[in-house]
C-alpha cells in the first residue's frame, strides 16, 4: 500500500529544514509502505524511512553540485523498519551472526515497586556494576541486590560509580526530568560552522562521496552506522579502534560493511601522531566516545578544524550537549528505559524494549545526513563544520512521529516474509567467510547505493588511506 505524502514525508521535511535544504528537494523522493511493520506502538518505519530519505536527498544534492544532474530517491517503509536491526539479517558462513545480550543485561524489579535496567554488555560495565551492588556474577545475586534498593537512587549510584543503568520512567516522568527539560531545545541533528576555510570542491568520481575520506572513531551501533551510510555513497572510510577495547563482536561486521579497519593506541606517541597525520588529509572525523574523551587527547572539533581547515567533525553523545546528564554513559537500551519508551512498550509483566534498535540506527543516519549537509556547505560556502547528535534527542524525535493504536500494532507480524527479506539481502566473500547482509535501503536512480568493500575483522588493515 503506497503511503500518501504524510508522516514519512513530514519527517523528511523536518530534516530538510534542519539542514537548510529546500523542501523542493524532497519532491524527488518516493516513499512506499506504512506502519505498522513490526509489533511496536512507535512508528519506527516512518522514522527510519524519513531519515533514510534525508540521507538520499543529501547524497543526491552532492551529486548535483558535482555533475549538475539530479536523481530520484526511493525508500520503502517496511525495508526501512527492518534496517533498524540489520544485524539480525547477517549470516557468516551460513550461520546467523551472534547478537545475544549479556546474561545480566535486563530489567530488574526494585524495592519501591519500580524497575531498573542494567547495562552489562561490556565486561568493564558488568564488573563495575557487580562491585557497586555487592553482588556475584549470577542472576539471582544481582536480582536480590537490586531488589534491596529504590530505582532512581540505584540509577544515580551506578552512574556515579562508573557503571551504566536506567531507572524505568514513564514518558510523563521523563518530560518533567531536569535533563529532558534542558535538551528540549536541542534539534535532532545540529550543524554549526566552527571555523573559516575556502570552499573545497568535491573530489571527482562516479559516486556522490567518491574520494571523500572519513575517519570513523566510533563504537557499538549508532556511530558506526553513520560512517557505513557514508560508505554506501562512495566515501573511503577508515575505522580506527584500539586493541583490547571491548567491542560488539560480530555486530561490528554488520556496521563495518564498506570500511577499512585499523588499530591505533592514542596512548602511544607514534600512534597518536599517526592519527593526526591521517586527520590532516581527512574530510570527515566521526566520533562517539563520551564527551571530552578525544578532546583531552588533542582531537577536539576546534583542534581538528585548525589542523585541517574545512574539516567536518561529527560527534554523537548519549544525552546531548546540555543538561545535568551530558557526560553520562548511555546506549539505545538505556535511553529507551530512562525516557519512557520501554515502559510504554511493556505490559503487566514489566517494561520491554522495542523489537529494533531504532534509536541507534536512526541516530547514526541523522549523523550521516548532517555530515553530508556539512560537506555540501563546505563545497559551496567553505568553512569547518561541527555536526552533533545524541541518542536522547533521537529517541525524542522518534516518539514525536506519534504512536499507533493497539489494535494496529499488536497484530503486526514478528518479521517480514522470508522471501521479501531475501530480496533485500546480498552476499559477499569476506575474510570471515561468505557473508550475507541487508543491502542499502535507499534507492538512487543514477548512483545506486552500495558498499564497495566487504566487512572485515577489527584491525584488519594498516592505518592508511587507500591509494
Amino acid at each position: 500500500m503506497a503511503q500518501d505524502r504524510g508522516l514519512a514525508h513530514a519527517a523528511l521535511e523536518e530534516l530538510l529544514d534542519l539542514g537548510n535544504l529546500p523542501r523542493s528537494t524532497g519532491e524527488r523522493v518516493t516513499i512506499t509502505g506504512d506502519d505498522p511493520v513490526l509489533p511496536t506502538r512507535y512508528r519506527i518505519g516512518t522514522a527510519g524511512a524519513g531519515v533514510l530519505a534525508a540521507t538520499g536527498v543529501a547524497a543526491s544534492e552532492l551529486w548535483r553540485i558535482k555533475t549538475g544532474r539530479t536523481q530520484a530517491v526511493q525508500v520503502d517503509v517496511p525495508a526501512a523498519a527492518i534496517s533498524l536491526r540489520s544485524g539480525r539479517y547477517m549470516s557468516i558462513a551460513g550461520k546467523p551472526a551472534d547478537r545475544d545480550f549479556a546474561p545480566l543485561m535486563r530489567f530488574y524489579p526494585t524495592r519501591d515497586g519500580r524497575w531498573l535496567f542494567l547495562h552489562t554488555n561490556f565486561p568493564n560495565l558488568r564488573d563495575q556494576a557487580l562491585r557497586l551492588l555487592g553482588a556475584r556474577d549470577d542472576l539471582a545475586s544481582v536480582t536480590a541486590a537490586i531488589g534491596q534498593g529504590d530505582g532512581e537512587a540505584l540509577e544515580t549510584m551506578l552512574h556515579d560509580g562508573g557503571a551504566c543503568a536506567a531507572f524505568v520512567r514513564t514518558h510523563a516522568e521523563w518530560d518533567r526530568h531536569p535533563h529532558a527539560e534542558a535538551i528540549s531545545v536541542l534539534p535532532a541533528v545540529e550543524i554549526t560552522r566552527i571555523g573559516d576555510a575556502p570552499p573545497r570542491p568535491l573530489p571527482l568520481g562516479d559516486r556522490p562521496l567518491s574520494g571523500v575520506r572519513v575517519l570513523d572513531l566510533t563504537r557499538v551501533i549508532a556511530g558506526p552506522t553513520c560512517a557505513r551510510t557514508l560508505a554506501e555513497h562512495g566515501a573511503d572510510v577508515l575505522k580506527i579502534t584500539r586493541a583490547g577495547l571491548a567491542d560488539s563482536g560480530q555486530l561490528d561486521l554488520d556496521t563495518g560493511i564498506g570500511k577499512l579497519s585499523a588499530r591505533l593506541d592514542l596512548r602511544e606517541a607514534d600512534q597518536h601522531a599517526r592519527l593526526r597525520e591521517l586527520a590532516s588529509t581527512a574530510d570527515v572525523f566521526s566520533q562517539s566516545y563520551r564527551p571530552g574523551t578525544l578532546a583531552a587527547r588533542g582531537f577536539s572539533p576546534e583542534a581538528l578544524a585548525e589542523l585541517r581547515p574545512g574539516m567536518v567533525y561529527v560527534t554523537l553523545s548519549a544525552w546531548g550537549q546540555a543538561g545535568p546528564w551530558q557526560h553520562r554513559r548511555g546506549y539505545d537500551t538505556v535511553v529507551q528505559a530512562a525516557t519512557g519508551m520501554a515502559e510504554a512498550s511493556g505490559g503487566a509483566a514489566g517494561p520491554k524494549h522495542l523489537p529494533v534498535s531504532a534509536i541507534d540506527y536512526v541516530g547514526g543516519n541523522l549523523m550521516a545526513y548532517g555530515a553530508m549537509v556539512a560537506l555540501l556547505r563546505r563545497a559551496t560556502e567553505g568553512g569547518s563544520w561541527l555536526v552533533r547528535a545524541s541518542l536522547a534527542t533521537t529517541g525524542r524525535w522518534i516518539v514525536q512521529r506519534g504512536v499507533l493504536d493497539d489494535a494496529a500494532w499488536k497484530t503486526a507480524p514478528e518479521d517480514l516474509p522470508a522471501a521479501q527479506i531475501a530480496r533485500l539481502t546480498t552476499e559477499v566473500d569476506a575474510p570471515d567467510g561468505r557473508i550475507r547482509y541487508l543491502s542499502p535501503i535507499v534507492q538512487m536512480s543514477e548512483t545506486p547505493a552500495r558498499w564497495a568493500r566487504p566487512p572485515v575483522p577489527l584491525g584488519y588493515h594498516p592505518a592508511a588511506w587507500p591509494s
